[in-house]
């Protein structure tokens, strides 16, 4: 599921995400890549004070294998539908 984005990577030096985010749910985890290829995510944390975009990027890092400081919230920081740079 996340090959895509390492290849990327691997052969860019960046990738973009488009991420659907469903805060406030039970744990966080990959839900599914949706038609439009967005990665709908839920997340355990509250949409309240950037908390759920911290949760976000940490879960992400850890996907991704990367340096949380790799990855960017570009567009959508207060909305559900947020675009990612990642870079390597």
């Amino acid at each position: 599921m996340w090959d895509d984005i390492q290849a990327q990577l691997n052969n860019k030096g960046e990738a973009y995400l488009a991420v659907k985010v469903i805060p406030g749910s039970a744990k966080t985890e990959f839900r599914e890549i949706m038609a439009d290829d967005t990665y709908k995510i839920a997340i355990a944390a509250a949409p309240e004070k950037g908390k759920a975009n911290t949760e976000l990027i940490k879960f992400l890092a850890k996907e991704l294998k990367v340096l949380k400081s790799r990855l960017i919230i570009i567009s959508g920081a207060g909305e559900r539908t947020k675009l990612v740079k990642v870079t390597k």
